[in-house]
């Protein structure tokens, strides 16, 4: 069970000190701070113009961004998915499906480094389908799932039931987010996956992303952003796009700058090599986190928080007031259109 307990009152009300009481151990005590305002994130807001400011949910990222993506949606009713022992299993009765078979990973296959596999059958002949009686049979299925649903999308993927209802099959290495992740790690695995991996809906990804975007949403200062305002599944982590990812405010950097990140984040990538047996869930327990990919992170870390301040910070909340302050200035433009776009409509 998780309790917040906060302090209500009206403005009119509305104390000259706010009182808030952090824990850094759960099972400690807590900390007292006092500050003339907070944000509805918790934390200070005294730097902020708007301490009411509450993120929304953008389309695209604010600062111009590779655009990030959700996997793919089968809406197959696990006809077409098999785990590493179905598979086995139904080709031995069906041979010939085996060259349309691909490894199907999500979130929890990707940390825990397991795959399951799935029929990608959109580039299969009509005549290869017809020969395969036990692939048609499950085709079958998916169509007489999709057209009960009560989605449009869906009853209109009824009609091409071998295909995903939201494709998404990448033909260059991208870079995968988790969509939930541990609130014991300290950082979110984020990393890349390889042809012919298709990815699932609990990834997101970016099709395009080079070093420079693993380095920043990788780092401390991210993964700050993402603590305070992204959702959660029990106490997981539950990475957003629309919420997380597009209103980041990135680090301006020259590209002597960038370069220098690169090789920092190369090294983070690095070390994880060292341990080739061991998986993401492995390497970011925090109980178990090699020595050298901590101190990888961390040299990463520094540099990152020293593109936004000179010196860094003391702590993740002040990492994000100051990412909050930033991030205020990037609406600023989205909020005076929407105030125009709104008193046009009063008159």
């Amino acid at each position: 069970m998780h309790v917040v307990i906060i302090g209500l009152t009206k403005r009119a009300f509305e104390p000259l000190e706010k009182r808030l009481f952090s824990y850094d151990d759960i099972n400690g005590d807590p900390v007292e701070t006092k500050h003339k305002a907070l944000s509805p994130y918790l934390f200070d807001a005294s730097n902020l113009r708007d301490r009411h400011l509450v993120v929304k949910d953008q389309n695209k990222s604010l600062c111009e961004m590779p655009k990030m993506i959700t996997g793919t949606q089968a809406i197959d009713d696990g006809e077409l998915t098999f785990s590493e022992d179905e598979a086995k299993a139904f080709l031995q009765s069906e041979p010939a499906a085996e060259k349309f078979l691909r490894p199907f990973l999500g979130a929890d296959e990707y940390i825990n480094g397991y795959a399951r596999r799935i029929l990608y059958l959109k580039n299969a002949l009509p005549n290869e389908l017809r020969a395969m009686p036990h692939v048609t049979e499950r085709i079958h299925k998916v169509r007489e799932f999709r057209a009960k649903s009560k989605r449009k999308s869906t009853l209109a993927g009824a009609d091409c039931p071998a295909w995903f209802l939201v494709e998404v099959v990448p033909e260059a290495p991208f870079l995968v987010v988790p969509q939930v992740s541990s609130e014991r790690r300290d950082y979110i695995p984020i990393g890349w996956l390889n042809p012919p991996i298709i990815p699932n809906d609990k990834l997101r990804l970016i099709l395009k992303a080079d070093l420079w975007q693993f380095s920043i949403l990788t780092s401390r200062m991210h993964m700050a952003w993402m603590r305070a305002i992204t959702g959660r599944m029990k106490s997981d982590y539950m990475y957003s796009v629309g919420i997380v990812y597009n209103n980041f405010p990135w680090p301006e950097a020259s590209e002597a700058q960038k370069e220098k990140i690169r090789a920092l984040a190369q090294a983070v990538l690095d070390a994880r090599a060292k341990f080739p047996d061991a998986t993401l869930a492995d390497l970011y327990d925090p109980d178990s986190m090699p020595p050298d990919l901590r101190k990888a992170h961390r040299a990463l870390d520094a540099a990152v928080d020293g593109l936004y301040k000179r010196g860094g910070f003391a702590s993740d909340r002040e990492r994000v007031e100051h990412l909050f302050a930033l991030y205020e200035k990037l609406v600023q433009p989205l909020t005076a259109r929407a105030g125009k776009e709104k008193r046009k409509k009063k008159t």
